[in-house]
């Protein structure tokens, strides 16, 4: 099933009902109410939402993401209960919606909770949303079992990022997508424990809370490649396609997605 996504233009017009209908004041007052960090254009091509800075996420964010659009085709999400980890403010819960997935968005940021929640509304569309910081066990504890775990942009802001990937994974009954930066073989200068198994990886500072595009705390920890896959095999998800590696500006990224056999 393809996903339905009323209007959408190569540009990013889309249609948003409860934006469409407001007048550009009201819009206005909308978009001063909330720290938007990004924004959608409705069918007018007006944006909702504002961006980062003049040169981050300064462009309107398409839905759905290519990433959704082939995760679905992979692995078909209508009826499906999805985990969203970093829901940020809810364009990709917009898009796994709208693929007719079940979906449950979680952020560390009660800000990032409040943005989904309004961008949910804008767009008519259902989802249940709450904050998680996914390094406090009271927090993971809340996660239920769900079929298919969508974790973009997050693993690398993760001070033990091989904790939270097997015990997500455990909660995963079919397939994972995993977006994320890792360190080549050159940068994982360093060395940590993590259930009796040592792992390489690169130290990367984080700015904490008070950043929106940072992790919680002082620093993450990136993983090899390799620690990654093994990883994701090792936790019963032996079929491992490592679909991109880019370079990107803060280091080297992957997209890979895995399923159970």
């Amino acid at each position: 099933m393809n996903p339905v996504f009323p209007n959408a233009s190569p540009e990013g017009w889309i249609s948003t009902p409860h934006i469409d209908d407001l007048s550009d004041a009201d819009l206005e007052l909308l978009n001063e109410m909330l720290p938007w960090q990004c924004f959608t254009l409705d069918s007018r091509g007006r944006r909702f939402g504002k961006a980062a800075s003049p040169t981050k996420r300064n462009l309107p964010q398409i839905i759905p993401d290519r990433r959704i659009v082939d995760l679905d085709r992979r692995f078909p999400l209508e009826g499906l209960k999805v985990l969203e980890v970093g829901c940020f403010e809810g364009i990709h819960t917009i898009a796994l919606a709208g693929c007719g997935a079940r979906v449950i968005g979680i952020d560390s940021r009660i800000e990032n909770v409040v943005k989904t929640n309004v961008r949910l509304w804008a767009f008519g569309v259902s989802a249940e949303i709450f904050r998680c910081d996914v390094e406090r066990e009271a927090d993971f504890a809340k996660i239920p079992e769900v079929d298919i775990t969508h974790h973009i942009g997050v693993l690398y802001h993760l001070v033990d990022p091989v904790t939270h990937l097997v015990k997500v994974l455990a909660r995963t009954r079919k397939a994972i997508i995993l977006d994320t930066h890792y360190a080549k073989e050159s940068e994982a200068d360093r060395v940590f424990q993590s259930g009796g198994v040592s792992y390489r990886y690169r130290h990367y500072r984080e700015k904490g809370r008070s950043q929106a595009f940072a992790g919680m705390y002082d620093h993450a920890k990136w993983l090899t490649l390799d620690a990654l896959t093994g990883l994701l095999k090792g936790s019963g998800f032996p079929n491992v396609d490592v679909a991109e590696l880019r370079d990107e500006r803060n280091g080297a990224r992957t997209l890979i997605y895995a399923h159970r056999g």
